[in-house]
């Protein structure tokens, strides 16, 4: 024997030999007495209250100070210098010079949440909202806080959040993806579909992008002059021989999703046209979201297909606000002219999300429906020249509907608004929360893979916030 092989551990070696040179036989018996960890384990954790989940995703992080996170000392601080800590100095702490809230906040609702003028409609609902003033991040970069965001790691290659929520839940797509992301007209975000991948576990579960003009899903219509009943029976003559060459495949999940999106495919040439047809949504609803102002219009059109989607039994809709990488001004990335970076991206989304609430509310749809709403990270509290960087050290999103007690605020930043002082929350107690809401239990739900339960709250777990569960 090599010496490399006899420093191997026994859980190692069979490990290994189970996937290995001794076929599946083996890894089948030791797993069936309990030796290895179950292959795939998605265990409930206890009553579900969600049965959906729509993530607001603003896509280059707003600023908490200027939103949501009302500090009266920045308030008084402003143009005065002060020590910060800095991720740009390796998180030296040098001399920076503060920026007061350049928009003004006024207290809504009977919890007398301050919010700015920038989120007028929102702050309206304050009482069925939970704010999140105490959340941080590993990473003060775009590409690896999204990833973090959307999956639990900074880097690639993990499976993302509503695969995960997919995978827990068992969802089988019939006629709608069970993952459906809709981007922003003006581009798509850094690091692309890494952010909706299904990473190591089976692409069935990885996330379908939805476009909100033309066709629904790319490549979708069904080819010119062919009738369906002939598309049927050329889908099912193609089936067979899919399914002879896939069977001494069984462990190629790509090849087993693929065959699987075919028939997907030809049930969603129906459905998926229909679920964004919105003909036949009455004017009030279509004003509501704000469809007949062009500043709202394109988000607000998604935001009314994610309650569409909704109705339909689509357990994770992500939409993003704000996209591309050149221009500043569409996304909220606001190094510099924050007044009109956030101006224009509050404005175009303020109006639709408060719509969404209120629509899913009246429909009954809100108590079975989880909203969450927060970008990557936050921005600071001093200033960049007329704009702020990046803060993963403390920064606010929120969530309503899903069992979520409104009305209430957890957490806290420091009297800056810079970084999380009181409750710390990582970003994977925001997952593990989302999880808990859908029935599912965050530190027992499981994959194995690499010779690890993988899990997206990480190896140490995560528990629910509980304090804003109703």
């Amino acid at each position: 024997m090599s010496g490399n092989f006899c420093k191997r551990t026994r859980r190692e070696f069979l490990w290994e030999a189970g996937a290995g040179f001794t076929g599946l036989a083996l890894s089948g018996m030791l797993g069936m007495d309990g030796f290895l960890p179950k292959r795939a384990e998605a265990n409930t954790g206890g009553k579900k209250k969600a049965k959906s989940v729509i993530f607001l995703f603003m896509y280059g992080g707003p600023s908490q100070v200027d939103t949501f996170d009302y500090k009266p000392e920045l308030v008084k601080g402003d143009g005065k210098t002060v020590n910060i800590k800095s991720f740009r100095q390796a998180g030296k702490t040098i001399p920076l010079t503060l920026m007061g809230p350049k928009w003004k906040f006024k207290q809504y609702g009977q919890c007398g949440k301050y919010v700015s003028d920038l989120f007028p409609h929102v702050g309206a609902l304050s009482d069925d909202i939970a704010y999140l003033h105490s959340v941080y991040s590993d990473s003060p970069i775009h590409g690896s806080a999204m990833l973090q965001m959307n999956s639990g790691k900074i880097l690639s290659g993990s499976p993302s959040l509503g695969t995960w929520v997919n995978y827990g839940l068992g969802f089988d797509a019939k006629e709608l993806p069970g993952f459906v992301v809709m981007l922003d007209t003006t581009g798509g975000p850094i690091s692309g579909a890494k952010n909706w991948s299904s990473g190591y576990m089976p692409a069935k579960f990885q996330g379908t992008v939805l476009r909100s003009a033309g066709d629904p899903i790319l490549d979708l219509s069904r080819p010119q002059g062919m009738a369906p009943e002939l598309q049927r029976e050329l889908l099912d003559a193609i089936g067979d021989l899919n399914q002879a060459h896939r069977k001494p495949r069984e462990d190629n999940s790509n090849l087993a999703a693929r065959v699987a999106s075919y028939e997907l495919a030809f049930q969603m040439q129906r459905t998926a046209p229909e679920a964004v047809d919105i003909s036949k949504e009455p004017e009030h609803i279509k004003e509501l979201y704000g469809l007949n102002d062009a500043a709202t219009k394109d988000f607000g059109f998604r935001c009314l297909l994610a309650r569409r989607m909704v109705e339909r039994g689509v357990p994770f809709i992500q939409l993003y606000a704000g996209g591309g990488n050149t221009d500043f001004l569409n996304f909220w990335d606001a190094h510099g002219n924050i007044v009109p970076n956030h101006n224009r991206n509050a404005g175009r989304v303020d109006k639709p999300i408060a719509g969404l609430l209120k629509d899913l509310k009246q429909r009954g749809l809100l108590d079975d429906t989880l909203v969450v709403w927060g970008g990557e990270f936050g921005r600071t509290a001093h200033a960049t020249g007329d704009g702020r960087d990046h803060n993963s050290y403390g920064f606010t999103m929120w969530m309503a509907g899903g069992g979520i007690k409104g009305g209430v605020s957890y957490g806290e930043s420091d009297e800056l608004g810079y970084a999380a002082a009181v409750n710390p929350t990582p970003v994977k107690r925001v997952h593990a929360t989302i999880l808990h809401q859908l029935g599912l239990d965050p530190n027992n739900l499981t994959y194995f893979y690499g010779g690890l339960s993988q899990k997206l709250v990480g190896v140490e777990g995560a528990e629910p916030i509980k304090e804003i569960i109703a």
